[in-house]
């Protein structure tokens, strides 16, 4: 004969089945958003080494090292420590500021 208390497990209450599958459900949907994060966080990082806008045309020889946008100007810090600041709508260069090296 069976053991009573093996009747007892074997026959968990529809509440418990719920939990388990609530539960499951949770997980599932939690692991999927960990790899669209994932997935976006790699999207975005390979993306950070974008061009120059294509109004801007560089001197011969600079290379960018970083780039900001103003509301009507572009600054570009180049390799060589200046500030090259061009006017965004016709992307000629405004300004030209030489950092000195510490």
């Amino acid at each position: 004969m069976t053991d009573p208390s093996e009747t007892e497990i074997q026959q968990e209450p529809p509440q418990i089945r719920f939990l388990r599958r609530l539960v499951t459900t949770l997980t599932v949907v939690m692991i999927g958003g960990l790899v669209v994060i994932i997935s976006l966080l790699v999207i975005r990082l390979q993306a950070a080494d974008a061009p120059l806008p294509a109004e801007i045309t560089l001197p011969a020889g600079v290379a960018a090292e970083a780039v900001t946008l103003g509301s009507d100007w572009i600054a570009v810090v180049s390799q060589d420590n200046r500030i090259l600041i061009f006017d965004r709508e016709s992307g000629e260069l405004r300004q030209e500021i030489q950092i000195k090296p510490q």
